[in-house]
């Protein structure tokens, strides 16, 4: 999760959030180098004392700083078009979870199993237990086992909402009428937060979400005690 003073992304927990911190990483540094070659220039244009009337007409500097830009954005736009088709490309689930928006909690509804539905509500400052943490602990976490694709189905009850999971790489808005589906595989366990991100209301920012990545026995055994009667 985020920390205080933090500069940089949280550590990435699946395959896909890690591409988008390689393209970030990319595209600054693409960025670092522009920035330090107009800065370079700019210094020698101020002070330079000399002017080389040569240079004021050449077709073949113009040329260079036409064609040059579009090379650069090319050098970005190609890895972004492939993770944003990696980011839309749904493969064979081994799990579905459909995510609900309310005003202002979460439903979810693990659609392989019968009668596996809860709603996920932000736990509330004065019962947080030592250690949790303040406006993102939820009373039931969503847990997925660990190496297996998940698919989540999205959608809302009432307004706009936007279910996202930094450390995942996953921002998928929940529109009332609308199934919006995105996938992850988590690759690693843990806790991962989240929030809504869609200003839905007053509350809007009092709608957790916790992503708990497991072990597939201690899933299955979890999955277990919440379809009993």
């Amino acid at each position: 999760m985020a920390r205080p003073a933090q500069l940089g992304f949280q550590d990435a927990a699946a395959p896909i959030m890690e591409e988008l911190l390689h393209l970030h990483d990319h595209a600054m540094m693409v960025v670092f180098l522009i920035s330090t070659f107009v800065l370079y220039i700019i210094t020698l244009l101020i002070t330079t004392t000399l002017t080389h009337t040569e240079t004021m007409n050449a077709q073949m500097v113009e040329t260079v700083w036409t064609v040059l830009p579009a090379v650069i954005l090319i050098l970005i736009a190609l890895p972004s078009l492939r993770i944003l088709y990696l980011m839309d490309e749904i493969s064979t689930p081994h799990l579905t979870i459909k995510a609900i928006g309310h005003q202002w909690y979460w439903t979810y509804e693990y659609t392989d199993y019968d009668d596996m539905t809860f709603d996920a509500y932000m736990v509330p400052t004065q019962a947080l237990t030592p250690g949790t943490l303040r406006l993102l602990e939820v009373d039931h976490h969503t847990i997925v086992p660990v190496d297996s694709p998940t698919r989540v189905l999205v959608t809302a009850e009432d307004v706009l909402h936007s279910w996202a999971v930094p450390a995942l790489g996953i921002k998928t808005d929940a529109i009332p009428g609308r199934l919006n589906q995105t996938m992850f595989t988590t690759s690693r366990p843990g806790l991962f937060f989240g929030q809504c991100s869609e200003i839905c209301g007053a509350n809007h920012s009092f709608m957790p979400i916790v992503m708990e990545s497991t072990s597939l026995n201690t899933f299955e055994g979890w999955s277990t005690t919440m379809i009993q009667p």
